[in-house]
């Protein structure tokens, strides 16, 4: 079975995640994919440095530099996203691929429903966490100022419009464990088919 989970920043998709891995399922990571396919000497971080010279500093990636760049200006946006996804959805497919006969196997996709990639899928799961506490964990985690949290925000998707796509939610406005109460639930339901 094939799910999308997504969430927008700072919503704990990522600790679902973790959970539904100790769960069982395979879990296929966009975030960690899309850094993967632009990292020091592959093609895509070539196609980085062609496209914008000013981010790469001693042979790496300035991220917060060209995150700059690309949440102020749809364009460049739409540029960077023409590098990354194809080559991310291509990794994610072999891996999809190589998966176990009747495994789960978790798409973490933050920009799900923003593309077609939910079509792909047999559930979709969506977490849900109130604006305030997204901010304020994006900004501690990533030191980053509001107003980079709220640019990056103001790029995905309503998560209220997420919420009717999705076939599943996971309420995360309480504390860790339970998150995982209602991460438990969905996973039993996705077992189940």
């Amino acid at each position: 079975m094939r799910v999308g989970l997504t969430g927008g920043i700072g919503s704990g998709k990522s600790a679902v995640a973790r959970f539904f891995s100790a769960w069982g399922a395979l879990i296929i990571d966009a975030d960690v994919l899309a850094r993967e396919v632009i990292a020091p000497g592959t093609p895509g971080f070539g196609a980085i440095a062609s496209a914008w010279p000013s981010v790469i500093a001693g042979g790496e990636l300035d991220r917060a530099a060209l995150a700059r760049i690309v949440f102020a200006d749809p364009n460049a946006r739409t540029q960077l996203n023409a590098i990354i996804h194809p080559r991310v959805r291509a990794r994610a497919a072999e891996m999809d691929a190589a998966a176990a006969p009747g495994r789960i196997v978790i798409h973490v996709v933050p920009l799900l429903f923003e593309g077609e990639g939910w079509r792909g899928m047999d559930r979709t799961v969506v977490v849900i966490a109130p604006r305030e506490e997204r901010i304020a964990r994006v900004m501690a985690r990533d030191g980053v100022t509001r107003a980079d949290v709220e640019a990056r925000m103001a790029a995905q998707i309503d998560p209220e419009i997420a919420r009717t796509m999705a076939s599943d939610v996971i309420e995360n406005d309480g504390d860790l464990a339970s998150l995982e109460q209602g991460s438990r639930a969905v996973f039993v339901a996705l077992q189940a088919g």
